[in-house]
């Protein structure tokens, strides 16, 4: 293993980790007593982010069920390095928020794309209430009509000072997205997250329930046993992807139980792609997939980081499982021996016991690598998801039954909405 790897490695193991976060939790917590503060929950309110319009429409149900005040920041989008593909950041976000949000108890109806002068207006009218108990049903109203075009009231002019206060405490306490609250050293992204959050408010004994989340994670349509016939489920996966790593397990349940028509096709990792992520960016994803991973009881963060490489020598046997019939078993296998299992993938060796786990003969495997392009196969595949309109992994389409239009997403966090999909067309 190269010094690169074994460094890089390291540091992602040691993100990985509960002790880690563990750690963050404290020196939070105790730089916040030494401090005099008392425990609050704080939200970073984008009004132009439509997962924080998701996400306020649930403040009020918080602050009534954990005995700890809630407090309100406005903040400005990321800038575009931490938004992946700022290109298409935008409509995606509109797109998948717009298809989570009935599953949520939410709305969002969304005609116009809010401009520069909108935002501010919506930013002036909220500044105003951030200390208020009405902060929430405000936002909600402003938010209405900021993504439906309408005009906003005129309101004194103490936004852009209200945005620049939260993003300095935002960049502060080591973030950078909206949408996000933050509790004693550790983030929770949007709607998708506060479960995990109500989760640790309950264990330190601020729930009023502790039985009861607010926002629990949808429970999809199920697809068990339907008639899927004509339905495919296109699956773009990377290798290097920790989100890939904790939610592969799940697809496979899926496409066993319900019968889909799953059609493989991995990508290449998006920062091998060109695909932008600082730091601050990469350690929060590493810190929150083995959060979620603990959460489902998914092995992970035993890391060999297989960047550069490696990542292609395992890429270059991939058409050579598929034809052998085994590709989601070797990417099954490839996942846990880099995300979980600590097998050190950048020799043949490692790429030996992958083959092994996923019952390929490795003299097999070579054999039938003969002659195979796996650079076009991913450039493919990696053109049409690109096409769907998204860049991270996993991704998935769903199309057939009947219905002529597919539908797409991307995240771990998403494969309830394709089950849901899935189910939706099967008994249309």
């Amino acid at each position: 293993m190269e010094a690169r790897t074994r460094i890089r490695s390291t540091l992602m193991r040691k993100f990985a980790s509960a002790g880690y976060l563990n750690l963050l939790r404290s020196k939070a917590r105790l730089k916040r007593k030494l401090s005099g503060a008392p425990p609050a929950v704080h939200y970073f309110h984008q009004v132009d982010d439509p997962y924080g319009h998701l996400a306020v429409q649930k403040l009020d149900e918080l602050r009534a069920s954990y005995d700890l005040p809630f407090k309100v920041s406005l903040v400005s989008k990321p800038a575009a390095p931490y938004q992946g593909s700022a290109e298409h950041f935008d409509n995606w976000a509109l797109r998948d928020a717009s298809s989570v949000a009935a599953d949520y108890g939410t709305t969002l109806h969304v005609t116009a794309q809010p401009d520069a002068g909108a935002v501010r207006a919506a930013n002036n009218a909220l500044a105003m209430h951030l200390d208020g108990d009405d902060f929430a049903a405000h936002a909600i109203e402003v938010g209405a009509a900021l993504w439906s075009g309408n005009a906003i009231s005129d309101a004194p002019a103490r936004g852009d000072e209200a945005v620049r206060v939260g993003n300095a405490l935002r960049e502060r306490l080591g973030h950078y997205a909206g949408g996000m609250f933050y509790f004693d050293g550790e983030w929770f992204w949007g709607i998708d997250r506060i479960r995990l959050l109500e989760r640790r408010l309950a264990d330190e004994g601020f729930a009023k329930d502790p039985a009861r989340l607010c926002v629990p994670e949808p429970t999809p349509l199920d697809a068990t046993n339907l008639q899927t016939n004509g339905i495919t489920l296109e699956y773009f996966p990377s290798l290097r992807s920790p989100y890939t790593a904790v939610g592969h397990a799940r697809v496979v349940d899926l496409v066993a139980r319900s019968g889909v028509a799953l059609k493989l096709r991995p990508v290449m990792p998006m920062l091998m792609r060109g695909i932008p992520a600082p730091f601050a960016k990469q350690q929060y994803i590493i810190i929150d997939s083995s959060r979620e991973a603990r959460a489902r009881n998914v092995p992970f963060g035993r890391i060999v980081d297989p960047f550069g490489e490696p990542v292609k020598r395992a890429f270059a046997l991939f058409p050579a499982a598929m034809a052998l019939g085994k590709g989601m078993d070797f990417v099954g296998a490839y996942l846990a021996a880099a995300w979980a299992e600590r097998i050190d993938i950048t020799t043949e060796a490692g790429l030996r016991t992958v083959a092994s786990n996923a019952g390929i003969d490795w003299d097999a495997l070579q054999r039938a690598r003969a002659g195979t392009d796996w650079e076009a196969v991913l450039e493919d595949n990696v053109n049409d998801m690109l096409g769907a309109g998204l860049w991270g992994v996993p991704s998935f389409r769903v199309s057939g039954g009947n219905d002529p239009i597919a539908f797409a997403c991307w995240g771990q966090d998403r494969i309830w909405r394709v089950e849901t999909e899935i189910a939706r067309r099967a008994r249309a």
